[in-house]
């Protein structure tokens, strides 16, 4: 196993992310419990030491059910991590409550690593909002030691964490942020990796496979791959892109089953990072996977001429975002952060955008079909 310098620690370079456990029936909320302790056994075994959960993973049992199958193990031998659940914003007001029953559910008298859940537009307000105490809490409990290391994951834009940061930036140690070669720019990762370097803060990696769309792809495209680097799998391609990167500490992943894990440790047995040919060609694939998405630039010339008022450039990204994912939560949930009124649904078709686009980008179809991948009314 490869393993990373973190201040005094060896930190496992691969983290058991405890977010797709194997479940029963398909039902996200019923783990299988003893599928799931066998694979920390193998994981115990094969030298990892890093193990995330959270509040709300697999509707609130992962804390529970990782907790339970961590205990067989002396405490020093692994590093467990939580997250503050503040992607709910009914939750800001509940941090000592939430805190004292993660420890309950996890059973330890404290936390390695801890977490702001997901900062990102809908709540960045609330979390540097003092009248909630989240941070003076927490930095409270790192001090009297019932959190070990302090940091934030984020969803949000490079925009969204820079605010975080200026806000609480000093006190922070590691940050999590999603890191693959598509997202490199499609969620400019790489321009999220340059501000965390500014404060001297590691990365901690999520969706290193994107939620395993990544871990395959057709056949032309694995094979211009593979002539470069025989041997080496489509699913190994995305980690050792992510060695490529001196910032990245913890890659954590969402292993579903036995083989999965496995095949991910074998990979974690050494370092191998890409050279500039394959990292091009690597690349390169990523923007045709891309090719076809909508090309705005961001030029803005689009909304002077919008009678509504609408951020169009900030719509067409998420619309883009939703598009190529086939859905998922980032783009509904940077829309609670925008008013009702100001939502793609909110377009009346008039083109007057269309009219001065020097993409010639057909805006109006675009915000119409973002509407109802949202499943928005007309209007």
């Amino acid at each position: 196993m490869v393993y990373k310098n973190f201040q005094d620690l060896k930190l496992s370079a691969l983290g058991l992310g405890a977010m797709r456990l194997p479940v029963i029936d398909g039902d996200d909320g019923k783990i299988d419990e003893e599928k799931a302790q066998e694979m920390v056994a193998c994981a115990m075994e094969h030298g990892i030491n890093y193990y995330d959960t959270a509040w709300g993973y697999h509707n609130g049992s992962s804390e529970t059910v990782l907790g339970r199958a961590l205990r067989k193990y002396p405490r020093g031998r692994y590093y467990l991590a939580t997250k503050f659940p503040g992607y709910d914003l009914s939750n800001m007001d509940k941090v000592e409550t939430i805190f004292e029953k993660q420890l309950e559910k996890c059973g330890v008298d404290y936390f390695d690593f801890y977490l702001f859940h997901n900062v990102c537009e809908m709540n960045i307000d609330a979390y540097l909002d003092e009248k909630y105490g989240i941070y003076e809490y927490l930095i409270r409990q790192r001090e009297c030691g019932r959190i070990r290391h302090l940091g934030f994951s984020a969803h949000g834009s490079t925009e969204v964490m820079r605010r975080f940061l200026e806000a609480y930036g000093k006190q922070m140690e590691f940050c999590q942020i999603q890191m693959n070669w598509v997202d490199w720019t499609f969620q400019d990762a790489k321009g999220k990796a340059e501000l965390l370097k500014e404060y001297g803060l590691p990365v901690w990696v999520m969706e290193p496979l994107r939620g395993g769309k990544l871990a395959s792809l057709p056949e032309d495209q694995a094979q211009k791959l593979a002539e470069l680097r025989p041997g080496e799998a489509v699913p190994a391609w995305a980690f050792r892109f992510l060695q490529t990167i001196p910032e990245v500490a913890v890659t954590l992943s969402g292993m579903s089953d036995m083989d999965q894990l496995q095949e991910n440790i074998r990979t974690f047995e050494e370092e191998r990072p890409l050279n500039e040919q394959e990292l091009a060609a690597l690349l390169s694939v990523a923007d045709g996977m891309l090719e076809g998405t909508i090309p705005c630039t961001a030029c803005r010339y689009c909304v002077s001429h919008c009678p509504k008022g609408l951020d169009i450039p900030s719509l067409l990204e998420l619309y883009r975002e939703h598009s190529f994912t086939g859905g998922g939560f980032i783009a509904p949930m940077a829309l609670m952060a925008v008013e009702k009124e100001k939502h793609s649904d909110a377009c009346i078709g008039c083109r007057s955008c269309e009219a001065v686009c020097p993409q010639q980008i057909k805006i109006s179809e675009a915000m119409a079909d973002f509407a109802g991948k949202l499943g928005q009314g007309a209007g």
